[in-house]
């Protein structure tokens, strides 16, 4: 209560014209200063603040002058600007080192995925105003739904109310979710794909040798959905679903993914032999390398 808060992007400051970008620098912490105390978060900061010196263009150049403006505006600061300057990027290995020195951009908060908790305090946000039945539990969505980011998370709700407006339902149920789920990970369902019976056959014993193998393999996540429906560019599928959220792999799990992900291939060779056998195993073997 009582701060201001300026929010801009980083693609706010780039311009055709020359002294364009420098001037909106200038206005942004005019701005700032007659609202301290304030603070100004500059997302997707990349775009305004790369090395300098890349090349000798024109615009080259004007980008070189705008972060030269955005750096002597921070460096005038002094302890009782009451101004906060926050800047967001997902390639902060491509900033100037200026930006990045004491009085300037000096912490650096790595945020990641947010763990089961996280997510479903997420889903809560982005589920507020959705007629969601009683019996979907966001708690279980979360559990089912690790490695998805904020964005993924307001997709699944996103298509979940989607699918239900679609069969004309006042609510939202859980097997939306699922369905949902299934379509943020695995594409949209080609229904009006035509796969010849030689083929469908050849591609569900693909898909059982890794739901098999998965099943068989100690350290091998287990199987939530095993289809041979075409989605997106896959002609089947089986896909697993991690018990919970790591953030170290073991080596029981790598060699149970490397197992699992060449075993479509040894099935076909089993049943069709190894001269019959398909291009269909070339995501998984550029997985497994």
């Amino acid at each position: 209560a009582g701060v201001s808060f300026i929010p801009v992007t980083g693609s706010d400051f780039s311009a055709m014209f020359v002294g364009v970008g420098r001037n909106r620098v200038v206005k942004l912490f005019r701005k700032a200063r007659r609202h301290a105390p304030c603070i100004v978060f500059i997302d997707e900061i990349d775009s305004v603040g790369r090395k300098r010196g890349g090349n000798g263009s024109d615009a080259g150049r004007e980008y070189d002058t705008t972060l030269n403006q955005l750096l002597t505006e921070m460096n005038g600061f002094s302890a009782r600007e009451g101004i906060v300057v926050i800047g967001a990027t997902n390639r902060i290995d491509v900033l100037d080192d200026a930006l990045l020195r004491p009085g300037r951009f000096d912490r650096q908060v790595h945020v990641t995925n947010a763990d089961r908790t996280g997510r479903r305090e997420i889903l809560e946000v982005h589920a507020k105003g959705k007629p969601l039945s009683p019996d979907v539990d966001l708690g279980r969505v979360a559990a089912g739904t690790p490695g998805f980011s904020g964005a993924d998370l307001e997709n699944l709700v996103n298509e979940a109310a989607i699918l239900a407006a679609r069969q004309r339902l006042s609510q939202i149920l859980p097997e939306h979710f699922e369905e949902a789920r299934d379509k943020v990970l695995m594409g949209l369902q080609r229904k009006a794909a035509t796969v010849d019976e030689d083929e469908t056959r050849l591609v569900a014993v693909h898909e059982a040798g890794h739901a098999l193998v998965a099943c068989l393999t100690s350290g091998s996540d287990p199987v939530h959905h095993a289809t041979v429906i075409p989605r997106g560019r896959s002609l089947g599928l089986v896909m697993r679903l991690p018990e919970k959220d790591r953030t170290m792999v073991p080596r029981s799990k790598l060699l149970a993914d490397l197992d699992v992900a060449m075993a479509g291939r040894a099935a076909e060779e089993v049943v069709f032999g190894s001269a019959n056998v398909c291009t269909g195993a070339e995501s998984d073997i550029e997985q497994a390398t």
